[in-house]
């Protein structure tokens, strides 16, 4: 008996949220939310991991816990990380019109502080 089913791997979004908690007692109940990636004892906050469509009911169920402080989100996925066709061109000055900045590019020369 062969079952040749193809399984195709797809990639879950995720995304982090850091937890400022006024004491770490409470960790195990942070573990059902997502998967803790790090927790700092002396500054008390936790990184979990969870995915992208779970974030909005949980961040709210988190921030209404008696131990927690503060929530925040990740915006790293928000980001734009290709930069390779930015560096070294005037797309990496992205400054608008209105706001009378132009982008000059200068060629600099290095002088030693003995021959000044």
């Amino acid at each position: 008996m062969q079952v040749n089913e193809e399984k195709e791997f797809t990639i879950q979004k995720r995304r982090c949220l850091v937890v400022w908690v006024y004491s770490l007692k409470q960790l195990k109940t942070l573990k059902r939310y997502g998967l803790i990636h790090y927790v700092s004892r002396r500054m008390k906050y936790v990184v979990i991991y969870m995915n992208e469509e779970d974030i909005e009911n949980s961040e709210a169920k988190i921030n209404g816990l008696h131990f927690v402080r503060k929530v925040e989100r990740s915006y790293r996925p928000d980001v734009e990380m290709n930069f390779a066709e930015k560096i070294g061109t005037k797309a990496a000055y992205q400054y608008e019109e209105e706001e009378g900045f132009e982008v000059e590019e200068l060629s600099t020369q290095i002088r030693l502080a003995e021959n000044v």
